[in-house]
């Protein structure tokens, strides 16, 4: 089992930068493959970016790449999403999330694929 704590949100103009950072309880953390989502008021819940348990892959919705990289260290429990270059259309909270890689490098982009989640931060991009 993994609890997950999210930190890092906050106001920022168009065009800034923040880091999120997820805090991961749990000596397995290593196994976990991780993804961050985010969800504007009146929207679905959104696929960001995620990682494999060892780092080796990385995925990314098509609106960030370029602007956004997802980065781990297991050794602090610890998974980042850094976000240059933030537009308005970037305002939402973010979700960091977990599931069992279950020795798979596989990435998912669904919610239901994850099975453990934060409490979300937000992220407000003002124009």
């Amino acid at each position: 089992q993994v609890q997950l704590v999210e930190s890092g949100g906050g106001l920022v103009q168009a065009g800034g930068s923040l880091r999120l950072s997820c805090a991961a309880s749990g000596r397995t953390f290593s196994s976990y493959n991780m993804g961050w989502f985010r969800q504007a008021p009146g929207k679905e819940r959104e696929f960001v970016a995620a990682i494999s348990w060892s780092s080796i892959s990385t995925y990314y919705t098509d609106s960030v790449k370029g602007r956004f990289t997802i980065s781990r260290d297991n050794a602090k429990n610890t998974v980042y999403l850094q976000m240059n270059s933030l537009k308005s259309e970037d305002t939402a909270v973010y979700y960091c999330a977990a599931t069992p890689s279950r020795g798979s490098p596989t990435l998912a982009s669904l919610p239901r694929k994850y099975d453990y989640w934060g409490q979300g931060t937000q992220v407000t991009v003002s124009s």
